[in-house]
């Protein structure tokens, strides 16, 4: 019989709490729960502040927090979940970061914490008190780690940079069409 410690209780505290946050956020999202958008007011959200097409961003987004967090939460595929998990906290880190780090003031603060702790749970593992643990780490090798971080960062750099590129071009428009004109007719 194979005990557990106090390392193996923390981590589960860490996958219940994040992952439980991650689920019901990806749930707004997705069925609209907890009063969110769903994939249509979510969708829309999405293609204001530049992630398009709106509703498959919406879907990508909800599917990585919800299932990043179940899984997370169950302790089961722990790199790819956490890996999931992260990335989709980089694209909303990324829609937050002109308004600075703090929470209060709209920044990044709250999902740059959920996603360096979901890539923290990804890289030290779920534990003894998982589903991973039960059946023998065959979703939770080691090489599985950097393979799904270095996956999710390099979609998240590839999303966040196309909607980057959207946005800024928006906003290039919008400073031409409010100039005064060069010259009268």
């Amino acid at each position: 019989m194979t005990s557990f410690d106090r390392r193996d209780l923390g981590l589960l505290l860490l996958r219940l709490g994040t992952g439980g946050v991650l689920v019901a956020h990806g749930t707004q999202k997705l069925f609209g729960w907890f009063g969110g958008g769903g994939l249509g007011g979510t969708g829309a959200f999405m293609e204001s502040v530049g992630y398009t097409p709106g509703r498959a961003s919406a879907t990508a987004a909800g599917l990585a927090e919800a299932g990043g967090g179940t899984l997370l939460a169950l302790g089961l595929a722990t790199p790819a979940a956490g890996a999931a998990a992260a990335g989709g906290m980089a694209g909303a880190a990324a829609v937050l970061a002109p308004n600075g780090f703090f929470s209060q003031d709209g920044g990044y603060e709250y999902p740059a914490t959920l996603g360096l702790v979901a890539a923290g749970l990804a890289i030290a593992g779920p534990g003894r008190l998982s589903l991973d643990h039960a059946f023998g780490h065959v979703l939770d090798r080691d090489w599985m780690v950097p393979t799904a971080l270095a996956g999710a960062v390099a979609v998240a750099a590839l999303v966040v940079g196309a909607r980057n590129r959207r946005v800024r071009k928006a906003k290039d428009s919008e400073g031409e069409s409010e100039q005064e004109p060069l010259f009268e007719e």
